[in-house]
């Protein structure tokens, strides 16, 4: 138990002198020594258990979380996290003070993951590319481009995967608070991008945590640049690369349009994400607590898919009264872009995605088409 969460009372008892006898009641019944010294003993104890009764103890001394985050500071994500960061200080009685450090200000999501497993940090908002730092199965959320025709797939994937890995992420020392997403995944280039050979001449952001990442894009043609998450807008600026796949809030809240002023109107994929805390640090709560604190992150997941997929069409609206030039994807052309992320499929399958996972994702789709016809 965490000396913080609760005080703990040590009794000792000095054994008996030889010959001397103590029975189970209250007070011992034949006590040989003088009777004067029990009194005063027993009188002290009274005085000190109405002194107690009327001082309070002092409360436990609140259990200080950091959060982690590259969402950039001042979005709704951000907002939502603090707004979720106070209801756990009043749910708790202040046991639970919860600080966000949004903005990438911990590092990349790499190092976020790195640094809860020293306890340097106890919690992180992470997307599948962090959280697959953990555990490779949440890959297959978001690491089948193209796989998802609509949104609606997406969570009927997630909802059926979701238990399987939340007990693998309990697993390796990590509790999943709640699971969210952004919304699709879009393509930002500074130069017009509407076939994929067009996107081939251009340098391609890829996250430089996931060596198979890079390894499968490049085998697909792709001119893939390995980078951290935090160097996208400064790379743009230099012309390290040319294009990167992002969604739109992103893109708007670090003004990558400036830089990368097109943008394909393509279903890419989902960005899938969860607020993970540590095992450690979670099971140092009381149960009644974590009940309260699991009922706040549930929402707060809720209110960001929910503000995540408002601001997905809001954020492309906002950037192309500042310039923005969209691409628009005509089934022709988005048949066309399937093909090219399906010839890639036999790669990531077994490297970027495990390859149980990457099948029963798959098998899952296919189940939800089945029985929902009429979707696009």
């Amino acid at each position: 138990m965490n000396p913080h969460l609760s005080v703990g009372v040590t009794n000792s008892r000095e054994p008996a002198p030889q010959g001397h006898h103590r029975n189970a009641g209250f007070m011992d019944l034949h006590p040989p020594g003088p009777p004067r010294r029990n009194t005063l003993a027993t009188l002290a104890l009274a005085i000190a258990a109405a002194i107690t009764s009327v001082i309070p103890m002092p409360a436990a001394a609140a259990a200080k979380l950091k959060l982690g985050t590259i969402v950039p500071v001042g979005t709704s994500y951000h907002k939502a996290l603090m707004g979720m960061a106070d209801t756990w200080r009043k749910e708790s009685a202040g046991a639970a003070d919860l600080n966000i450090f949004a903005g990438g200000k911990l590092g990349g999501e790499a190092e976020m993951v790195g640094l809860m497993k020293v306890n340097s940090l106890q919690a992180a908002m992470l997307s599948s590319v962090g959280l697959s730092e953990i555990e490779p199965a949440v890959a297959g959320l978001q690491n089948i481009p193209m796989g998802f025709h609509n949104l609606a797939e997406a969570d009927y994937v997630g909802e059926k995967l979701r238990p399987m890995l939340e007990d693998r992420l309990n697993r390796k020392g990590f509790v999943v608070l709640c699971w969210s997403d952004a919304g699709w995944v879009r393509i930002f280039s500074n130069k017009p991008v509407t076939h994929p050979d067009d996107l081939r001449k251009l340098k391609l952001f890829t996250w430089s945590g996931s060596p198979a990442n890079v390894e499968v894009y490049r085998a697909a043609g792709f001119n893939a640049v390995p980078l951290e998450t935090a160097d996208i807008v400064p790379s743009l600026q230099t012309k390290l690369i040319d294009a990167v796949p992002v969604p739109p809030f992103f893109a708007l809240a670090t003004q990558v349009d400036a830089r990368a002023p097109y943008m394909l109107e393509i279903n890419w994929a989902p960005l899938v994400g969860a607020v993970v805390v540590s095992k450690e640090t979670w099971e140092k709560f009381p149960e009644n607590v974590r009940a309260a604190l699991l009922k706040s992150a549930t929402e707060t997941g809720k209110e960001i898919k929910a503000a995540g997929r408002k601001e997905m069409d809001d954020s492309v609206a906002a950037m192309t009264r500042r310039g923005l030039k969209v691409t628009a994807v005509p089934p022709a052309l988005e048949a066309e872009w399937r093909q090219a992320a399906e010839t890639v499929y036999p790669k990531i399958r077994g490297s970027m995605v495990p390859a149980d996972v990457f099948d029963r994702a798959l098998q899952l789709i296919a189940e939800y088409r089945a029985s929902h016809p009429a979707q696009p």
